[in-house]
C-alpha cells in the first residue's frame, strides 16, 4: 500500500507499456527506471485485477501469480521440516487447484540450499525471471501459484545454487508426469478424481498376499513384453496392456504381475532400473490414469501388481537429482559414499531426514494413489553394504567401523513398517543376495521388515545342477538339496527373473544341456522341481514357453514360437503348474514352514533322483513330488510313501500334451502298507527319463 492506495510490480520484458486492471479501469505502471522492465503503480481497490502489456501494437493479459498467497499450510511445513511427511507428493509437485477463486496450479519444490528458484515453462518463455518461487522459511520448500497452468503444461526448475551458479534445468523430484524421453521436461498432471472400483479387490488381497497364499509372479518388462509390429514396433500402452497382458497372465494362472520399474526414466536400456521421476509413471505407455486403468483391470481379474522400486541409486543426468540445489543435497558429497562405481550412478545420503522420507513417501505414493499390492527392492544388498563391490580403500565405514550402512537399514524398515501399517494386504519383496540376516522378519523384531525375500541361492545352486551333462550330476547332487537347509530361515521367492536371461547368460532353454529333445525335458523338469519346492514362485516374461534366445529390451517376446508344439508343450506346462499350485493348499500353504516339507529321498546320487512330501497343515491331501535328473528310465523305482492307497498322478512333465514322451504310470500308483525309509508305506513306479511327477493321495 502507498498512501493508502494498493500498488503493484510486475516484470514483463516483451511489454513497452504495461496497466494493472482493477474495476474496470486500466492503471498505468511506469518502468522502475529506463531501460529496466520492471514496471510498477496503482491497482486501486482490493478486488482482483489482472496485468495488460502492450507492445507492437499487441495486448495480452495475464495474471499476477504474486497477489495469491501461499497455498502450503504451517503442519506440511512443519512435517517437511521435521522428515515425517509420509505423504509429500500431497504438497510438493505441481498441483491443479482452485486457489483464492482462481484456477491455477501449484508448485512446490525442496532446495534449501538455492538462491533463488523459478519455475520455467512455454507459459513465461523458460524465463527464470519471471516466476521466481518464494521460500517458506526453514524448510528449504519454495512455492509459487500461477493462474491459468493446468493439465499437460511442461515445466521445470529453474535453480541458482548457493554460489550464484545457475544450474542444469531440474526436472521435478515430485513431479506426476514426464515429457517422452529423450526431452525430459515435467509434465502437469491432475491424479485426482479417479473413482476406483476395486474395493472388494482390495478388503480380499490380505489373504491373496499372505504367507498362506499360492503366490506365483509373472516378471514383466513392459516396453519389451509384445508390440504393436504394423504400427513401427511400439509398445503396448497401458489400456493395451489391462487387456492383452493381464487377460494372458489370468489364462496362465499367475496370481501377480511385477513390473520392472515404470517410474520415468531416462535410458531404455536401464529398463527403468535408473530413474528420475519416481512419482510419474512413465510416459511410454500413457499417463497416470491410464496406468490405473491397468491396475485396475489386473484387480478385475484377480490378479496383483508388484512394482520394482529403486531406492538404491539414481543417475546422474543433468536434469535428475544429483547437484539438485548447487550442492549434493540428494545424494553424499563423498563418491565413496555416494557413487556406484558398477552402474555409474549416485546414492541417496539415506540419512539426511527429507531424503529417506522422501523414500518412504514415495513408497506411500504408488500403494496409495495406484493401488499397486506390493514393492519389488532392486538391489538390496547394495543399499546394506557400505563396501559394496569396492576395495578396501573405497568405502567409508560406519560409526563403529564397520560395512553395514545403518541409514540404508533405517531407510527400510521405516518404509516396510509404513508400508504394512497403512496399507493393509501389501506386500514388500527384497531382492537381497546375501546372508543379511532378518530380512523379512518383521521391524518391530530387529528385522529389515520386508515380506518376502528372493532365494537368490537357490536359483544359483540349481541352474548350476541343470546346466551340467547329466553325467555328471551324481557330483553335484547336493545342489538341489542345499537350498533346503534355510529354506525356512526367510519367507523366500524361487525367482527366474530377467537377470538369468540377459548379459550372455543365454535363456533358460539355453542353459540346459544335451539333445534339442533332452533341453526341453530338462527345463520342464526342472520347472516341475521348482513348482513342487517350497517358497513362493516368480518367472520372467518368455520363460514359460522357453525363447530360445536371450531376453533384449530392444525386441518383443518371440510369440510365434508358440505355433511349435515344444514350445506351447512348455507353456502349458507352466499353466498346469500354476493351476496345480493354487488348487492344492499342500503345495502352497506352508510354502515358509518346515511343517509342510519332509524328504523322502534326498541323496540317492547315484541315480539324480529326488522325492520329497508337500503338506499343509490341514486336512488337504498330501502331495508327493519325484524327480529324475537322468535321461534314462526307471521302470521300478521303488518309493516309500506317506500313506498307503491310491495316488493320482496329478502332472507329469512328460506327457505328450507338454512335448514330453507320454510315459508315466496310467494315472496313478497304488502303495501297500509295507514301511520304506521311514514312512509306512511303499511303491513301485515308472521314472521318464528327465522328468518330474506329482502325485495326490486320494
Amino acid at each position: 500500500m502507498v498512501g493508502g492506495t494498493r500498488h503493484v510490480t510486475c516484470f514483463d520484458p516483451g511489454a513497452t507499456e504495461m496497466f494493472a486492471v482493477a474495476g474496470g479501469t486500466e492503471h498505468p505502471l511506469a518502468r522502475v527506471a529506463d531501460g529496466v522492465d520492471v514496471f510498477t503503480g496503482p491497482a486501486p481497490g482490493d478486488g482482483h485485477y489482472w496485468l495488460r502489456g502492450r507492445a507492437d501494437g499487441k495486448e495480452w493479459d495475464f495474471e499476477d501469480p504474486y497477489r495469491y498467497g501461499p497455498v502450503m499450510g504451517e503442519m506440511d511445513e512443519y512435517l517437511l521440516g521435521e522428515g515425517t511427511h509420509q505423504r509429500i507428493w500431497t504438497v510438493l509437485g505441481a498441483h491443479i487447484l482452485q486457489h483464492e477463486g482462481q484456477h491455477g496450479t501449484q508448485f512446490a519444490v525442496w532446495a534449501p540450499n538455492a538462491r533463488r528458484v523459478s519455475v520455467v515453462g512455454g507459459f513465461n518463455l523458460w524465463d527464470g525471471r519471471r516466476h521466481p518461487m518464494r521460500k517458506r522459511g526453514a524448510t528449504g520448500v519454495w512455492e509459487i501459484f500461477v493462474p491459468n497452468i493446468g493439465e499437460g503444461e511442461a515445466y521445470k526448475y529453474e535453480i541458482l545454487g548457493p554460489d550464484g551458479v545457475l544450474q542444469p534445468l531440474k526436472s521435478d523430484p515430485v513431479g506426476f508426469g514426464s515429457q517422452h524421453p529423450p526431452e525430459n521436461s515435467s509434465i502437469v498432471r491432475d491424479i485426482r478424481g479417479y473413482g476406483w472400483k476395486d474395493a472388494e479387490w482390495m478388503k480380499s488381497r490380505e489373504t491373496r498376499n499372505s504367507r498362506q497364499a499360492p503366490i506365483a509372479v509373472y516378471e514383466v518388462h513392459l516396453p519389451s513384453w509384445k508390440r504393436r509390429v504394423d504400427e513401427g514396433g511400439r509398445s503396448l500402452s497401458y489400456q493395451e496392456a489391462a487387456e492383452e497382458l493381464v487377460d494372458y497372465v489370468a489364462d496362465m494362472g499367475f496370481t501377480h504381475i511385477e513390473l520392472m520399474p515404470i517410474s520415468e526414466y531416462p535410458f531404455d536400456g536401464s529398463w527403468g532400473y535408473q530413474p528420475v521421476g519416481l512419482f510419474a509413471p512413465t510416459i511410454r505407455h500413457g499417463t497416470p490414469h491410464e496406468f490405473r486403468d491397468l491396475v485396475e483391470a489386473a484387480h478385475r481379474k484377480g490378479v496383483g501388481i508388484l512394482l520394482d522400486w529403486v531406492p538404491g541409486h539414481f543417475p546422474a543426468d543433468p536434469h535428475g537429482l544429483g547437484l539438485f540445489d548447487g550442492t549434493h543435497l540428494y545424494e553424499h558429497a563423498d563418491p565413496r559414499e555416494g557413487f556406484h562405481q558398477d552402474w555409474n550412478t549416485l546414492i541417496y545420503n539415506y540419512g539426511r531426514l527429507e531424503v529417506a522420507n522422501f523414500l518412504v513417501s514415495n513408497a506411500m505414493y504408488w500403494l496409495d494413489e495406484y493401488h499397486v499390492d506390493g514393492l519389488r527392492v532392486d538391489a538390496v544388498a547394495s543399499m546394506l553394504y557400505r563396501d559394496y563391490s569396492r576395495k578396501a580403500d573405497e568405502w567409508v565405514p560406519n560409526k563403529d567401523g564397520g560395512r553395514e550402512n545403518y541409514e540404508a537399514i533405517a531407510m527400510l524398515q521405516k518404509a516396510n513398517a509404513a508400508a504394512y501399517g497403512q496399507n493393509p494386504g501389501v506386500m514388500t519383496v527384497a531382492e537381497e543376495s546375501t546372508s543379511f540376516p532378518g530380512v523379512s522378519a518383521p521391524v518391530d523384531q530387529g528385522g529389515l521388515g520386508f515380506g518376502y525375500k528372493w532365494n537368490m541361492g537357490w536359483m544359483n545352486d540349481t541352474l548350476s545342477y541343470m546346466a551340467k551333462d547329466p553325467i555328471y550330476r551324481a557330483h553335484h547332487h547336493h545342489q538341489m538339496t542345499f537350498g533346503l537347509h534355510y529354506a525356512f530361515s526367510e519367507n523366500f521367492i524361487l525367482p527366474i527373473s530377467h537377470d538369468e536371461v540377459v548379459h550372455g547368460k543365454g535363456s533358460m532353454i539355453g542353459k540346459m544341456p544335451g539333445t534339442e529333445w533332452e533341453k526341453f525335458a530338462n527345463l520342464r523338469a526342472y520347472y516341475g522341481f521348482m513348482w513342487g519346492h517350497p517358497g513362493k514362485k516368480l518367472l520372467f516374461m518368455g520363460c514359460e514357453f522357453a525363447q530360445p534366445t536371450e531376453w533384449s529390451e530392444a525386441r518383443q517376446l518371440s510369440w510365434e514360437l508358440l505355433d511349435d508344439p515344444k514350445h506351447e508343450g512348455v507353456r502349458r506346462l507352466v499353466r498346469d503348474l500354476n493351476a496345480l499350485y493354487t488348487s492344492l493348499p499342500a503345495l502352497h500353504r506352508l510354502d515358509c514352514d518346515p511343517k509342510g516339507f519332509q524328504w523322502i529321498e534326498a541323496d540317492d546320487s547315484k541315480n539324480s533322483t529326488y522325492a520329497w512330501i508337500r503338506r499343509s497343515g490341514e486336512a488337504d491331501p498330501d502331495v508327493v513330488i519325484v524327480c529324475n535328473m537322468t535321461p534314462v528310465e526307471r521302470r521300478e523305482h521303488m518309493l516309500a510313501l506317506p500313506s498307503a492307497g491310491r495316488w493320482r498322478e496329478a502332472l507329469n512333465t512328460d506327457a505328450g500334451v507338454y512335448g514330453g514322451g507320454d510315459r508315466g504310470n496310467m494315472g496313478s500308483i497304488e502303495a501297500v502298507a509295507e514301511p520304506l525309509h521311514g514312512q509306512p508305506a511303499r511303491a513301485n513306479l515308472y521314472l521318464p527319463p528327465l522328468s518330474t511327477q506329482i502325485f495326490v493321495k486320494e
